[in-house]
């Protein structure tokens, strides 16, 4: 691979640029804090995407939050309507002041931006669409896995693992391995137990170096990698730690393959800088929980972002934004869900409460629940909640209205964040695209993908890099 002469993909470029337009223009829609909010921040800006989600009957919301195309189906009209009277305004605007020869070069910039904003809609459904994600090998049969195991011993392996885990694990790998340079030896980041490194070691019949910081879980995963007699090594070593990977001994060589499955936030981000200044030979992550930084706000790992943000046309991302890709679920039943609206609606309510008592007009949240506790009282979460916060409360306390008013916020909270859930997808492309980018510049052959349906995790962006 070192000797072949390749070219960075410019595409990933290109649709890098694309969403960050469509995202930095329409930031007011997925950047609002909804429990902070008493009506919709935006609505004298988009009248129409008001208008069509304040219609919505608040039992359809979960179902349509649930499809992104069905969401993009339900908003998208409105918000292309917004826009094009936006468009239609600036241009009246443009006309009047360019016919009493005055400086115009405000409203000249504003038109074609309005109008680029509508031509990148469809982004929020497909942030691919000149480029689609990889899904063809999606539910392929994997042959390493059926030439590694019989029925009885795959069945054996996988004890203990949750279904839904076990089934990311074996797509991970399957993803990983299928395209990239064979018999290479593997570093698995972040490894836990280090299920996915032993189904590595297995199935692909390589040494793998499972890294992992807590030491119950190394000297779990290496008494499972011993039963099986697999060349899988535990080192327990905290990813954040000076790691001189010049150094002999360094956990992350040049010859090698780094993977990392749901790795979070700085850990998937660590494992990038140091694969990529070892020279990895390949390296496949799938990025999770994209909040848990160290940093209070997002620091852009390619040039291209940086520069986009040196520019004053970066995104800002705080760890709230951060955590957009992440609001949603494909496995919660309705039970899950009704119980997950019980809690927010008591959470408002007790916040309307909170503000009437100390004149904190911020919204302040209480401890985790038990799952119990609502099956409860509104009334006993309420002393709860407020012991909790040491807050006194008044002895006369109409609980009844309480609710009522917290049912109120929380119809208002599902149409703001389902209006910002239109760009999740956007948000989370940007993100994989910034990584992809880096390791482009870095000298790596880059393809983004999905390792996985979105039923199995939705949570299944891939990004793999292999080294000129």
């Amino acid at each position: 691979m070192a000797n072949q002469q390749q070219v960075p993909s410019p595409e990933y470029g290109h649709h890098f640029e694309q969403l960050n337009r469509l995202l930095l223009g329409l930031a007011p829609l997925w950047q609002s804090l909804a429990f902070e909010c008493h009506n919709l921040p935006w609505a004298a800006d988009f009248p129409h995407l008001a208008a069509a989600v304040t219609a919505l009957d608040d039992a359809d919301i979960d179902a349509i939050d649930k499809d992104q195309s069905v969401l993009v189906a339900t908003l998208l009209p409105s918000l292309s309507l917004d826009l094009a009277m936006r468009d239609k305004k600036s241009d009246e605007n443009r006309d009047k002041k360019s016919g009493e020869n005055s400086d115009k070069k405000s409203d000249e910039q504003h038109a074609p931006q309005s109008q680029s904003l509508i031509d990148l809609l469809p982004l929020l459904n497909n942030a691919f669409t000149a480029r689609p994600l990889n899904e063809q090998c999606l539910g392929e049969k994997d042959a390493a896995a059926d030439n590694a195991f019989n029925h009885q011993d795959f069945s054996r392996f996988s004890a203990g693992i949750k279904g839904r885990k076990w089934q990311q694990i074996t797509a991970f790998t399957q993803m990983s391995f299928q395209q990239a340079p064979k018999n290479l030896p593997v570093l698995e980041w972040c490894a836990g137990k280090g299920h996915l490194g032993r189904l590595v070691a297995k199935t692909q019949q390589v040494a793998v170096t499972s890294l992992e910081w807590q030491q119950g879980l190394c000297e779990q995963g290496q008494l499972l990698a011993d039963k099986w007699h697999l060349p899988q090594e535990f080192i327990c070593l905290d990813a954040f730690n000076a790691i001189d990977i010049q150094a002999k001994n360094s956990p992350i060589k040049a010859e090698q393959h780094a993977i990392a499955l749901h790795a979070c936030g700085d850990l998937h981000v660590r494992l990038l800088q140091l694969a990529s200044r070892a020279n990895a030979q390949v390296i496949s992550i799938s990025p999770c929980c994209y909040h848990l930084i160290r940093d209070q706000v997002y620091q852009p790992l390619s040039n291209r972002a940086q520069s986009l943000a040196v520019n004053g046309e970066g995104l800002g991302l705080n760890r709230h934004h951060l955590q957009l890709p992440l609001q949603q679920s494909v496995i919660a039943n309705p039970k899950q869900q009704g119980l997950r609206h019980q809690e927010v609606i008591w959470r408002l309510a007790f916040d309307c409460l909170q503000r009437k008592i100390t004149g904190n007009q911020h919204y302040l949240p209480v401890p985790t629940l038990k799952q119990s506790q609502l099956s409860g009282s509104f009334t006993d979460f309420c002393h709860w909640a407020a012991n909790a916060k040491e807050l006194t409360l008044p002895k006369e306390i109409d609980f009844a209205a309480l609710l009522h008013q917290g049912q109120q916020r929380h119809a208002l909270t599902l149409r703001i964040d389902l209006v910002s859930h239109l760009f999740r997808t956007a948000l989370e492309t940007w993100l994989l695209l910034d990584r992809a980018i880096y390791l482009q510049e870095a000298g790596y052959q880059v393809r983004v993908s999905k390792f996985c349906s979105n039923s199995i995790t939705p949570r299944n962006g891939f990004i793999q890099g292999v080294k000129y």
